[in-house]
């Protein structure tokens, strides 16, 4: 007869887990802002930036522009969220920006009317992206590429290559100039939405089911989630963040001319990555796109006062927007193999 031992009840297989350190882990979410910081206080006192950089006419022309760039970014995040791009988003906000202009200007329109009309332009792109992509499931790269190009030339074609700038209602421009304690007014407004996006994403259960859906979009079918819904609602809501932008980007500037919106595309897709590095590092998230959108501002801002030439800014943003794409992706499958 064998004897066999028992191992005693309290017994147990302990698999040891790596932990990251504390500081390490606030170092890896707060290093953008902490960042942010440090390039604003270089640029403060970089001799040749020093006498107009650390101004309030400055800081309010940075949150100013990042302001629209800041929106473009909240509205790319929720197709991103569920692992879909929209490249459509700055011809959208061109769009609705010269649409407001040529509804007062050309046809006369209140203004009251002229932005509702826009913003239901910028939505109805919205739904076509999510249509061609989640019913025809068409590539979102190449359907919402080809969209962009589509704006584009309609924009060309309306304006017949000239600026909007006359008929414009002046309560607009007024609205786009007004600053509260020398901030501008459009920068509380990007607020206002980056805390409602962040509330929907965070605290809704649409939002968690995006963040199912481009987590693993098959578990998230298996466990009823409605995912071609929910897929083509979050190209719906980026259209209507996209047009928005661009009505308070004509507030601003006050003038809409057309273009393929470039210029305001991907300075927001660097913000977008930048901020999957920061706050919640790995995972696209709102605090975390608003920060890597006042990163982006102040960078181009201080290169710009310090001489560099018109080049650079384009360089920074291609430079800002891969090292983003390369670090983001490297925390979330860090995060999901963890």
């Amino acid at each position: 007869m064998t004897d066999t031992k028992t191992p005693p009840a309290s017994a147990t297989v302990s698999i040891p887990v790596r932990q990251t350190p504390t500081v390490l882990r606030l170092l890896e979410s707060y290093a953008l802002p902490l960042l942010t910081v440090l390039v604003y206080a270089f640029f403060c006192f970089f001799p040749l930036s020093s006498a107009s950089f650390p101004t309030m006419n400055n800081l309010s022309v940075i949150l100013g522009s990042n302001a629209v760039i800041a929106l473009i970014s909240i509205a790319a995040l929720f197709p991103l969220v569920c692992n879909y791009f929209d490249f459509s988003l700055g011809a959208n906000a061109v769009m609705t920006q010269v649409m407001t202009a040529g509804f007062m200007s050309t046809f006369g329109m209140p203004l009251w009317l002229s932005i509702v009309l826009s913003l239901i332009l910028g939505t109805l792109v919205g739904v076509v992206n999510g249509f061609f992509v989640t019913r025809l499931h068409m590539s979102p790269f190449v359907t919402t590429l080809g969209m962009s190009m589509l704006l584009a030339g309609l924009l060309s074609w309306f304006t017949g290559g000239k600026t909007l700038a006359s008929g414009i209602d002046p309560a607009l421009i007024r609205f786009g100039s007004t600053r509260i304690a020398g901030i501008p007014l459009v920068f509380f407004i990007t607020l206002l939405v980056a805390l409602l996006a962040w509330y929907f994403l965070t605290h809704t259960p649409f939002g968690r089911s995006l963040y199912a859906i481009g987590s693993n979009p098959t578990a998230a079918t298996l466990v009823g989630l409605p995912v071609t819904k929910n897929v083509w609602w979050s190209f719906i809501v980026a259209g209507f963040i996209a047009g928005a932008a661009g009505v308070l980007q004509l507030a601003r500037v006050g003038s809409a001319a057309a273009s393929d919106g470039g210029t305001l595309l991907f300075p927001a897709l660097a913000a977008v990555f930048l901020g999957a590095t920061a706050i919640r590092p790995g995972f696209f998230n709102v605090w975390g796109t608003i920060i890597g959108a006042v990163f982006v501002s102040v960078s181009v801002s201080g290169l710009a006062l310090s001489g560099a030439s018109g080049w650079a800014s384009s360089v920074f943003n291609g430079i800002a927007l891969l090292a983003a794409v390369a670090l983001s992706t490297y925390l979330g499958r860090s995060k999901r193999r963890g």
